[in-house]
Protein backbone atom coordinates (compact mmCIF):
# COMPACT_ATOMS: atom_id res chain seq x y z
CA UNK A 1 0.00 0.00 0.00
CA UNK A 2 1.15 3.50 -0.76
CA UNK A 3 1.99 5.11 2.61
CA UNK A 4 1.33 8.55 1.13
CA UNK A 5 -2.25 7.82 0.10
CA UNK A 6 -4.51 10.66 1.13
CA UNK A 7 -7.98 10.39 2.60
CA UNK A 8 -9.78 11.18 -0.64
CA UNK A 9 -7.83 8.53 -2.56
CA UNK A 10 -8.41 5.91 0.13
CA UNK A 11 -12.12 6.72 0.38
CA UNK A 12 -12.56 6.64 -3.41
CA UNK A 13 -10.82 3.27 -3.69
CA UNK A 14 -12.95 1.95 -0.83
CA UNK A 15 -16.12 3.15 -2.57
CA UNK A 16 -14.99 1.41 -5.76
CA UNK A 17 -14.43 -1.86 -3.90
CA UNK A 18 -17.85 -1.66 -2.25
CA UNK A 19 -19.49 -0.90 -5.60
CA UNK A 20 -17.76 -3.86 -7.23
CA UNK A 21 -18.86 -6.17 -4.43
CA UNK A 22 -22.44 -4.89 -4.50
CA UNK A 23 -22.73 -5.23 -8.27
CA UNK A 24 -21.03 -8.62 -8.39
CA UNK A 25 -18.10 -7.34 -10.45
CA UNK A 26 -15.62 -9.28 -8.31
CA UNK A 27 -14.96 -12.97 -8.71
CA UNK A 28 -14.94 -15.20 -5.70
CA UNK A 29 -11.18 -15.55 -6.14
CA UNK A 30 -10.73 -11.76 -5.87
CA UNK A 31 -13.12 -11.28 -2.95
CA UNK A 32 -10.72 -12.08 -0.11
CA UNK A 33 -8.00 -9.75 -1.41
CA UNK A 34 -10.53 -6.97 -1.99
CA UNK A 35 -11.91 -7.34 1.54
CA UNK A 36 -8.36 -7.22 2.95
CA UNK A 37 -7.62 -4.11 0.91
CA UNK A 38 -10.89 -2.54 2.11
CA UNK A 39 -9.87 -3.19 5.73
CA UNK A 40 -6.55 -1.40 5.12
CA UNK A 41 -8.32 1.53 3.47
CA UNK A 42 -10.80 1.80 6.35
CA UNK A 43 -7.88 1.98 8.78
CA UNK A 44 -6.19 4.69 6.66
CA UNK A 45 -9.41 6.74 6.62
CA UNK A 46 -10.00 6.25 10.33
CA UNK A 47 -6.42 7.22 11.21
CA UNK A 48 -6.58 10.34 9.04
CA UNK A 49 -9.92 11.38 10.56
CA UNK A 50 -8.56 10.87 14.07
CA UNK A 51 -5.40 12.86 13.28
CA UNK A 52 -7.48 15.68 11.81
CA UNK A 53 -9.77 15.73 14.86
CA UNK A 54 -6.70 15.92 17.11
CA UNK A 55 -5.24 18.78 15.05
CA UNK A 56 -8.51 20.71 15.14
CA UNK A 57 -8.84 20.18 18.89
CA UNK A 58 -5.28 21.45 19.40
CA UNK A 59 -6.03 24.55 17.34
CA UNK A 60 -9.23 25.20 19.31
CA UNK A 61 -7.40 24.77 22.61
CA UNK A 62 -4.66 27.15 21.46
CA UNK A 63 -7.26 29.72 20.43
CA UNK A 64 -9.05 29.38 23.77
CA UNK A 65 -5.76 29.89 25.60
CA UNK A 66 -4.94 32.96 23.52
CA UNK A 67 -8.37 34.47 24.13
CA UNK A 68 -8.15 33.77 27.87
CA UNK A 69 -4.72 35.37 28.08
CA UNK A 70 -5.92 38.48 26.27
CA UNK A 71 -8.98 38.85 28.50
CA UNK A 72 -6.96 38.50 31.72
CA UNK A 73 -4.36 41.08 30.68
Amino acid sequence: MNPNINYEQAFKELQDIVKDIETGNISLDQLASKVKRAAILIKVCKDKITATEDDVQTIINDLDTTVQQKTTN
